[in-house]
């Protein structure tokens, strides 16, 4: 008896099993039935739809994705986009290309979160149009197709899609079919079917057999233009009030701001503006040991005069400062500030949060490094230690939106990428919150991937390895990776031609034409780029030969200006700062397109908007010293030309305009004249 039962058991369970799995396969079957129509290889999309996809306000976002499905039916996509808060999708018809690869475009008005996903379907009205043309044509009897016809009608009257009108014409078209099919004339019921009101009355509400889905949503963050566009100027408030001996002041800056409109500039950055600690005080020329009344590194923030919500004293009150950001507006200047997470020895969160620190055996916090680099001045959070969580993470996005509660929008972020990335996706994310138009530029000169990854994480603009690419071909290589290669889609590089740190070795022996050509390059190659004052006044003295420090930098000294002393490059600046925005075609990064110029010294390349109503070719010679010219390809086919076609040309730096004949043309440039070229060309 005990072997029969115990026989018996497994067979329970055995049934109870086979029907469970029964069950999960036809759930299986019927999932599967429901794509009928496959989506797939969708661009742009991010880490599997992890990050999120970036643009700006009224820029063009395009999405293309393979779909197609089994046997010679029409099928039809479109591409569903909303705002994260949005009740409703809106539908753009995707367009084939080629090879079963589709492609939809759309803009989004505002800045923002959104997200995009994709449906597609058999159209079966289409189908059912293209074969009974076929028939029709091969004189085949087509009366029970127009029956068909009929009926799919009705089916498109039970979809429910469609506007209130679309529903009303539906409706008198159904009317109309009815009493040409009662009358029984076939001819005119066919030409009812092939108006093109009717196919594409029927394109919008007709049936969607076999509707699939892409499956997941794609995330879009929409920026203010401001992100994607942007000259900066970068000063050190307390070096303006032109005497060594006396400390700059908000106000000292209010008086710099019409000459720094002069030059086009739209965002004025300043370093640290915080208390500045005496402890390891930095002096002259980053000297260990400083003298009395050397004003430290900005860097080196908080004392006990206060910390990263509170002002350096010397530079002015908290109504100086809203004064400054009033009066920057008025000329057309967004206020940038640094945003840099380390503290002087002094700096009142070591007594009052000691858990956010790392303290050593001996007591002691460790000072700053980037070897070689010593910071003695500095000591970090520690952002994972216990304790830290979440009360210094907090502490550190109240001191953003402390901040922003000032009027500052934009954020340059001291070395990000030695802080953790999930910090930054959460503080970043509830910035936005509050303030969807905040910019965030990550100052991380590091690892390709540590860059990509800050941009992805939410960074608007990022530093970049501009400032080390020199050579022609290395140029081309770094452009294309960064606006033809997944990146483009998510990081947007700001073309910083020099830092307080970074005094490019390409400058300490390249004289006027080396500033004229860096220039050049950053200002029509990025959407953003920025200087930092001294620049326009070829500054370049090195520390050390053939290192970048600055020799009496700025960071450690007041420095006074001449800022129109003779040998400036004020109107360079301020003619590409002029045509950036006058010209559409350089108000975008990834348009760029290099062109032949066959010459290795010569960068010559391409800008243009998609109806090319301003196409802008640049030249920049890459050598400082000696003259530079050769033949060169007008791109005529871009405008759908012959090659022995003419263009109009205008030499927007001199202001003068003639006509090139044929595609292949000369230029030459002499480096104590000009060593860049910029025309706009027509047809």
């Amino acid at each position: 008896m005990s072997q029969v039962e115990t026989g018996s058991k497994p067979k329970k369970r055995e049934t109870a099993a086979r029907k469970a799995s029964a069950a999960a396969s036809l759930d299986r079957l019927q999932m599967l039935a429901a794509d009928r129509v496959a989506i797939e290889g969708v661009q742009p999309e991010i880490d599997g739809g992890r990050f999120a996809v970036k643009r700006f306000e009224g820029e063009p976002l395009t999405v293309t994705a393979d779909i197609f499905s089994d046997g010679h039916e029409i099928i039809a996509a479109a591409l569903l986009t909303r705002g994260v808060d949005d009740a409703n999708w809106r539908e753009t018809p995707f367009v084939f290309i080629a090879n079963d690869r589709w492609g939809a475009t759309v803009a989004f008005d505002r800045p923002g979160p959104y997200r995009f996903t994709i449906v597609a379907w058999r159209d079966t009205f289409a189908t059912w149009a293209s074969d009974t043309k076929k028939k029709r044509d091969a004189g085949v009897d087509i009366s029970l197709e127009l029956r068909e016809g009929a009926i799919l009608l009705e089916k498109a009257s039970g979809s429910g899609r469609g506007t209130k009108d679309q529903q009303k014409a539906l409706k008198a078209l159904r009317d109309r079919i009815g009493k040409l099919a009662a009358k029984g004339d076939g001819e005119a019921l066919y030409a009812a079917f092939e108006e093109a009101t009717t196919v594409a009355l029927l394109r919008d509400v007709g049936l969607r057999e076999n509707l699939s889905s892409y499956g997941r949503e794609v995330p879009v963050w929409v920026d203010r233009e401001r992100a994607a566009f942007s000259a900066w100027y970068e000063l050190m408030p307390r070096s303006q009030s032109g005497d060594v001996n006396r400390h700059g002041t908000f106000d000292d800056v209010i008086a710099r701001l019409p000459d720094i409109r002069e030059m086009g500039f739209d965002v004025l950055y300043f370093p640290p503006i915080h208390p500045i600690g005496k402890s390891n005080r930095k002096g002259k020329n980053n000297s260990v040991t400083a003298q009395e009344g050397e004003p430290g590194s900005p860097y080196a923030i908080g004392s006990h005069e206060g910390g990263h919500k509170d002002l350096h004293p010397e530079l002015g009150s908290f109504a100086d400062f809203q004064r400054l950001v009033t009066r920057a507006a008025d000329h057309g200047l967004e206020i940038a500030i640094d945003f840099a997470i380390q503290c002087s020895p002094d700096h009142p969160w070591i007594k009052e949060h000691p858990e956010w620190f790392d303290w050593r055996p001996d007591g002691s916090i460790k000072y700053a490094e980037n070897p070689p680099k010593k910071y003695q001045d500095i000591v970090n959070v520690d952002f994972y230690r216990e304790g830290a969580i979440p009360s210094l993470w907090q502490e550190l996005l109240d001191v953003v939106l402390f901040w922003l509660n000032k009027g500052v929008r934009i954020f340059r972020v001291d070395n990000p990428h030695t802080k953790p990335f999930p910090f930054w996706e959460w503080m970043i994310a509830e910035v936005r919150l509050v303030d969807p138009g905040a910019v965030f530029l990550a100052e991380a000169f590091t690892r390709p991937k540590l860059m990509k990854r800050l941009a992805k994480v939410g960074y608007n603009q990022s530093y970049s390895y501009f400032t080390w690419r020199n050579q022609k071909w290395e140029l081309r290589e770094y452009l294309t990776e960064l606006t033809k290669e997944e990146c483009a889609e998510f990081m947007r590089p700001n073309f910083f031609v020099n830092t307080p740190d970074i005094n490019p070795l390409f400058l300490h022996t390249s004289g006027r034409p080396g500033f004229r050509i860096r220039l050049a390059l950053a200002a029509t190659l990025a959407g953003n780029y920025g200087v930092y004052s001294g620049f326009e006044l070829c500054e370049y003295e090195p520390l050390v030969a053939g290192k970048e420090e600055y020799k009496d930098s700025e960071k450690y000294e007041i420095r006074a200006f001449d800022w129109k002393r003779e040998g400036n490059i004020r109107d360079d600046i301020a003619f590409f700062n002029r045509i950036r925005n006058s010209e559409p075609a350089l108000r975008d990064f990834r348009n760029l397109e290099f062109l032949n110029f066959w010459n290795d010294n010569v960068l010559y390349y391409a800008k243009r908007t998609p109806d090319r109503s301003s196409y802008i070719l640049v030249m920049v010679s890459l050598d400082p010293h000696n003259p530079q010219g050769g033949h060169f390809e007008v791109p005529l086919w871009e405008l759908g030309l012959g090659d022995d076609a003419s263009v109009k040309v205008e030499d927007l730096v001199d202001d003068r305009q003639f006509v090139w004949s044929g595609k292949i043309q000369h230029w030459w440039f002499r480096p104590d004249e000009r060593p860049y070229a910029v025309f706009r060309i027509s047809v």
